[in-house]
């Protein structure tokens, strides 16, 4: 390709998905573009796109609106850099990308794009979204293609519910309940008897009915962990300010100390919730 100093789409911010098509083009030329960008894959680009995934997720979560067009332009990014390597493997390129998703978006909103009626539930549309996917799934197993790439508390929601669309489910939020205490009971057992493999799988175990009792209780179990994790880096950084206005670190304090001081957090939490109007 030519040089892309010169390339006058390049450096117009108004040209769009065309420009980012072009840098990315000229990223992955063989004569001038980028050493790094030469030597990934879809395989080593992969991981960066669950990481883009998950920063978009978190800029929403923080409410940080003047981050997330940077977020999802990494994303975006991510889109372009698989869809360059594919059309220089000559399997397909951006453009059936974009046919795939609007063909996809048309076809399965037959109440807006077809004579389907509108006149239904947000639920039943989901349904319906569900029941148009097993059709285009075609005779296949009632847990095929819940992609393997998915964070586990993701794909284990996933999973149950797709179980659950066939009956094999709990009927109600207590008997999950009764399976987490039960499940919790054998992992207790198995830390005093049984070794690190067996330690594992109960714990695994676990973790996958907390998930199936957060899909009961119409809970994200990711977005709950992303909440539990925001609180718990608040209030320790608020155990390393209380202690840094003494001269001191949380390595010169005692567990006794630090313990107080979330505490402490903990209640200027609270106070900050009631006044928020949060329960």
């Amino acid at each position: 390709m030519p040089d892309p100093r010169h390339d006058p789409v390049i450096f117009d911010p108004e040209a769009g998905i065309a420009r980012l098509l072009a840098i990315m083009a000229a990223l992955r030329d063989p004569t001038h573009g980028c050493p790094w960008d030469l030597e990934q894959t879809f395989a080593t680009i992969a991981p960066y796109t669950l990481e883009e995934a998950h920063e978009v997720a978190d800029a929403i979560e923080r409410q940080a609106w003047d981050e997330l067009p940077a977020e999802l332009g990494d994303l975006l990014l991510q889109v372009v850099y698989h869809a360059r390597m594919a059309e220089e493997a000559g399997l397909f390129g951006f453009a059936e990308v974009v046919r795939a998703i609007s063909d996809k978006m048309v076809a399965r909103h037959p109440h807006v794009f077809g004579d389907a009626s509108r006149d239904k539930t947000a639920d039943q549309q989901t349904r319906d979204w569900e029941a148009q996917k097993a059709r285009e799934r075609g005779p296949a197993g009632v847990l095929d293609g819940v992609a393997l790439g998915l964070p586990a508390l993701t794909r284990a929601v996933k999973l149950q519910a797709r179980a659950a669309r066939v009956g094999f489910d709990w009927p109600d939020v207590a008997q999950v309940v009764d399976k987490v205490a039960e499940e919790a009971r054998e992992l207790v057992e198995a830390r005093d008897t049984l070794g690190p493999a067996a330690l594992e799988e109960e714990f695994g175990d676990l973790m996958f009915v907390m998930a199936n009792l957060a899909r009961h209780l119409k809970i994200d179990p990711e977005a709950a962990l992303r909440k539990a994790n925001s609180k718990f880096t608040r209030r320790f950084a608020h155990i390393e300010r209380r202690l840094a206005e003494q001269g001191r670190s949380p390595a010169d304090s005692t567990l006794a100390e630090m313990d107080a001081l979330w505490n402490e957090a903990r209640a200027a939490d609270k106070v900050g919730d009631r006044a928020t109007g949060k329960s």
